[in-house]
């Protein structure tokens, strides 16, 4: 019996955190192969992100002679790690590294965890919601009905949003995550009394902060290298965690101050 499946067979959890010696036995990958292999889960995923990664220094391929990269199943898990709680958890890259750094630590010194998983260091806010997994990704598509349909809305309180600009489209009759995010939002304020007119002040505060965030993300966003494209993705989703937790935050200290604590 090979030495994993004895640790499967006694219920032991494996190593994870650093690429172990048992890991790099296996046949390695090349960057082509664990896109591949990372693309079912995270659809986003590019070959640019890959790198991107690398040179943050959040996994460490092995490299031929020639240059080229080859992953283990072990860089595989990393890459995971990190993708899953940017995606489900919106931590900043630096939250993860340290992270992976713990992770290391623990592997070094004998100790083992059963799995990866990214908890949100004290003070920031845990995403809420076992569907959010199925939201992720720009390139979802929802038709009009399904987005009424899976949001709780009805026609009418939709179209209102698309009136005010809370909603938009993103082709003709099609709607992407963020969309059934926002109208699922609504709907839950809307059981608490709240109109689509109500909420004219977040598009307006999230437009404000998408003019302070494009001054820095642009500039990026306009260079034709491929890590400076990945670059600006990155930053755009750290901002867009930085300012969620801000503003939770911000709320939660002025309802402190309405209930007197």
């Amino acid at each position: 019996m090979s030495d994993r499946a004895a640790a499967a067979a006694s219920g032991v959890p494996q190593r994870v955190g650093a690429a172990s010696s048992e890991g790099r036995a296996h046949p390695l990958m090349s960057i082509g192969e664990v896109l591949a292999q990372l693309r079912a889960e995270f659809p986003d995923t590019t070959i640019s992100k890959l790198r991107f990664l690398e040179a943050e220094g959040l996994v460490e391929p092995q490299r031929t002679p020639a240059g080229y990269r080859k992953y283990s199943w072990q860089d595989v898990a990393r890459l995971r790690f990190v993708l899953s709680a940017q995606r489900d958890q919106y931590l900043p890259l630096r939250v993860i590294r340290a992270q992976l750094a713990e992770l290391d630590a623990d592997g070094e010194s004998g100790r083992v965890r059963p799995a990866l998983v990214a908890v949100p260091p004290a003070g920031e806010v845990p995403q809420v919601g076992a569907e959010q997994p199925e939201l992720e990704g720009a390139e979802v598509r929802l038709p009009r009905a399904d987005l009424v349909r899976r949001s709780g809305l009805d026609e009418a309180t939709l179209t209102e949003l698309e009136r005010l600009g809370i909603v938009v489209s993103g082709s003709p009759g099609w709607y992407d995550s963020d969309a059934l995010i926002i109208c699922r939002a609504v709907a839950g304020l809307a059981e608490y009394g709240f109109q689509p007119r109500h909420l004219r002040a977040y598009r307006t505060a999230a437009d404000r902060e998408v003019g302070l965030f494009a001054q820095l993300v642009a500039p990026l966003a306009r260079q034709s290298d491929p890590a400076a494209r990945a670059r600006a993705a990155e930053l755009a989703r750290e901002l867009g965690a930085l300012s969620q937790q801000l503003h939770a935050a911000l709320v939660r200290v002025g309802l402190r101050e309405t209930l007197g604590r």
